[in-house]
This record gives structure tokens, C-alpha cells and sequence, in this order.
């Protein structure tokens, strides 16, 4: 069996979606694994991994107003805001949804279905730089 690593540095611009589907499946492709698993781990408390529709962008507005709705920025509630208004509720929403996916792979490629792919979801507001890191594990 295969273990094969490797990082990928994400680019956000603020609150919101990158899709990861194309980056990741380069790694796969690069590591010579065909069969097996890929984790994906997010190493930020501010941001998360979500397995989404990719055809239509309004599925990712409508999942951003949602959670937009249930954890708003500035809440009163909140008393960690060392770094703003958004700062706990990014926290809040990172927790809810995950850092971390598995996917299975089958002949070389990640075995998503035909309309999903793989995303990051910014919750700072402002630009951050994202660091993940990738293990395909298989033969």
C-alpha cells in the first residue's frame, strides 16, 4: 500500500467558496495512487471543506445566506472578537460544517458524482492564505 503526501496553499479572497476539485486531483495524478482514499485536512479554526454542488453557483449563495442567517457577524453573544466582528462567528461556522473530507478513489480520480465538487469555505471577510494538507492512500 501507498501513502502519499503533499500540501496545497489555497488563496481566499474573503467569505466564500474555492472550488479544490481541479488542484486536488493534479496531487492525485502526481502521486500514482488509482485505487484508494484522499483526505483533504484543513489546518484553520476560520475555515472549512464541504463536498457541494458545482453546476449551479446559487447552491453556494443559498448554503452562505444560511449560514449567514445562523451565525451572524457581530452577535452580542459573542465575546471572542480579538480580530473583529467575524472573527468567533468564522469559528462558529467552521465547527459546524468540517475540516475534513475523505474521498474515495477510483481509476486515478476522485469518485465524486457528476454534479459535486470539492470546496473551501472562507468564513474570515477579509483575504486569508489556506494550507491543506492532502494523504492518498491506496495502490
Amino acid at each position: 500500500m501507498k501513502v502519499v503526501t503533499a500540501e496545497l496553499r489555497v488563496a481566499t479572497r474573503g467569505r466564500g467558496f474555492v472550488e479544490l476539485s481541479a488542484e486536488i486531483g493534479a496531487q492525485l495524478r502526481d502521486s500514482g495512487v488509482t485505487t484508494g482514499l484522499c483526505s483533504v485536512w484543513c489546518r484553520h479554526t476560520s475555515a472549512s471543506l464541504l463536498v457541494s454542488e458545482n453546476a449551479d453557483p446559487e447552491v453556494l449563495r443559498d448554503l452562505e445566506r444560511y449560514l449567514g442567517r445562523l451565525v451572524p457577524d457581530g452577535d452580542a453573544l459573542f465575546q471572542h472578537v480579538d480580530e473583529g466582528p467575524d472573527d468567533m462567528p468564522a469559528h462558529v461556522r467552521s465547527v459546524l460544517t468540517q475540516t475534513e473530507l475523505t474521498i474515495p478513489v477510483r481509476a486515478g480520480r476522485l469518485a465524486l458524482g457528476t454534479w459535486q465538487g470539492v470546496f473551501l469555505w472562507e468564513h474570515r471577510r477579509r483575504a486569508h492564505q489556506r494550507l491543506l494538507d492532502l494523504t492518498f492512500l491506496g495502490e
